[in-house]
């Protein structure tokens, strides 16, 4: 494999993991995603194997197209050349779903060194065109993918009604077959009960609200991802426009607790970071929920000052990648079994939180 795989499967760190973006304390990333199909193939629900290769083989070759190769450096791969491991990780760096992780000879992935932009072929549709970034810069996104998405449309030629807009394998991607979303961490929302509210709210604006990785997974350590659902009638800066300020408003709300436990709270709030500091820095074994549950308790306590501490953040992020349990095997170099990651997890916290001097407030 290429250096630029290579080096993707052997850090933890992403574009979205290393650097601070826009309100970073609260929104870890920003996304937006494209659905294409390719005019007169099957999409991949009714292709065969024949018409799946033929798909990797149109985007091979776009993918050593001077526009995508120089201007954006992406790489093409095929997943059945990566191994299952691989696939988790790049997984569990966002950077494909939990449907494309599943080995199917028919799928591909292109990717750029920073892992800020990656397309998956052939996985619920032909392409599914990602721009990944820290914090909140949905605006920033959408510039690098529509760029990304008129290249490739000058190679291929898109499934598109004039009067429906992008044709795509789900109904409710037709449209603009944008799905825009931010990952965000809201403790305090979650901590006093308001989240289930607002979320609902969410719902009646045409957003939803899912977890870690997306549709049919959990929400963890107070991680959510909230996303527009409606994809046909509207433009996609209107998407973007309307995401963005919903965001900000969750954002405020957010902050607006976080003030009100700090002053009315804030011994009971204390001994709740203290005590997550206290068991990441001595349990010797420990699975990814609670690890994640305690670090998002710890980066509460980071953000509100709670901790004077030399780590940073996006160190928690990159953390956060570090302990999934294919990373964590990557980390290790060998296989583990469910009990020796939980305890390679916890040694793993440990020496990164001793990376950086910390004490409890």
């Amino acid at each position: 494999m290429s250096v630029v795989i290579d080096d993707i499967l052997s850090t933890a760190q992403s574009n979205w993991t290393k650097e601070e973006g826009p309100y970073h304390h609260i929104v870890i990333s920003s996304r937006i995603r494209l659905a294409r199909n390719i005019s007169k193939i099957p999409m991949p629900i009714f292709q065969n194997e024949t018409e799946g290769q033929h798909v990797l083989d149109k985007v091979k070759k776009v993918a050593e197209s001077k526009e995508l190769r120089d201007d954006n450096a992406l790489e093409f791969y095929r997943l059945k050349d990566i191994n299952a491991l691989d696939r988790r990780i790049l997984l569990e760096k966002h950077l494909i779903s939990p449907d494309h992780c599943q080995e199917d000879v028919r799928r591909g992935l292109l990717v750029n060194k920073d892992e800020s932009i990656s397309i998956m072929v052939n996985e619920e549709d032909h392409l599914r065109i990602q721009v990944l970034y820290p914090g909140l810069q949905l605006n920033k996104a959408w510039e690098k993918v529509d760029n990304i998405d008129d290249i490739l449309e000058n190679h291929l030629e898109y499934a598109y009604d004039a009067e429906k807009g992008f044709l795509t394998a789900c109904p409710t991607n037709v449209g603009t077959g944008m799905r825009a979303s931010v990952m965000i961490h809201l403790p305090a929302l979650t901590m006093t009960k308001q989240a289930p509210r607002i979320f609902s709210a969410l719902g009646q604006l045409g957003l939803a609200v899912r977890g870690l990785y997306g549709e049919g997974t959990e929400a963890i350590g107070n991680i959510y991802q909230i996303s527009n659902q409606i994809t046909l009638g509207q433009k996609e800066t209107e998407i973007i426009q309307s995401l963005t300020a919903v965001t900000r408003q969750i954002i405020e709300k957010e902050e607006e607790i976080r003030r009100a436990l700090v002053k009315e709270k804030k011994l009971q709030l204390q001994d709740r970071v203290g005590r997550a500091y206290g068991i990441l820095q001595n349990a010797a074994i420990m699975d990814s929920k609670e690890a994640l549950n305690l670090l998002s308790d710890f980066r509460l306590g980071l953000d509100l000052e709670l901790i004077h501490t030399d780590l940073k953040g996006q160190q928690l992020t990159e953390l956060m990648v570090m302990i999934q349990p294919g990373f964590l095997q990557k980390y290790k170099k060998k296989p583990m079994q469910s009990l020796d990651r939980d305890a390679a997890r916890a040694e793993l916290i440990k020496e990164k939180l001793k990376g950086g001097h910390s004490d409890v407030y």
